[in-house]
């Protein structure tokens, strides 16, 4: 069985809409709750008591599948530059890269496989500055980009309508999660994230 965590935004939940559906496909997700976003708190103290707690969670196994969203994926991506023998997969949803943080100076390219999904209509995190980050810091990446915003909730909510989703949950049962996502106006069904569970 897969050690897979799934780290939530800067504003959202373990409980939010992601970490909830994530739940629902692969039951044995983790979907902890990190320290609430508080105004009151700089954004670098927050980051720094969330990997505290992430580095909590993950310290006892190794080849963790780790997907992140938006700032979820700021902090899975600093582990794994931090901890590459640690990290089997990256999965990065919307992901804040912030160059400030993801110093190219500090941390060397990793060769971690990277699958990332970005809205192209994102008005929180830019694609293309999170895309060019990306490429800069992983060197096993393919970065896509879908008909969506910051929420990519495209990705699931025709899907969940639909009888495809139990059948081919099934029928691919040994890969998950399978998700549909919108490209030029046509919805084709994706094996999403590969990732294959003992």
């Amino acid at each position: 069985m897969k050690n897979i965590i799934f780290i939530h935004g800067l504003e959202s939940s373990g409980k939010g809409f992601k970490g909830v559906y994530l739940k629902k496909i692969i039951p044995e997700i983790l979907t902890p709750d990190f320290i609430e976003f508080d105004q009151k708190i700089s954004i670098n103290d927050l980051l720094e008591k969330r990997m505290a707690q992430l580095k909590l969670i993950l310290r006892e196994k190794d080849l963790w599948v780790l997907i992140g969203s938006s700032f979820g994926g700021l902090m899975g991506a600093l582990y794994t530059l931090q901890n590459p023998k640690k990290v089997r997969k990256l999965i990065l949803l919307a992901p804040y890269l912030a160059p400030s943080v993801l110093d190219l100076e500090k941390y060397n390219p990793v060769d971690v496989p990277v699958i990332a999904y970005h809205g192209k209509n994102d008005d929180v995190v830019q694609f293309k500055t999170s895309r060019e980050q990306a490429y800069k810091l992983f060197t096993n990446i393919e970065y896509n980009k879908t008909n969506d915003d910051h929420s990519l909730i495209n990705f699931t909510k025709l899907f969940r309508r639909t009888e495809s989703f139990y059948i081919l949950k099934e029928f691919f049962k040994n890969w998950t999660p399978i998700f549909l996502y919108s490209h030029s106006n046509f919805y084709k069904l994706t094996i999403y994230f590969s990732i294959i569970i003992n």
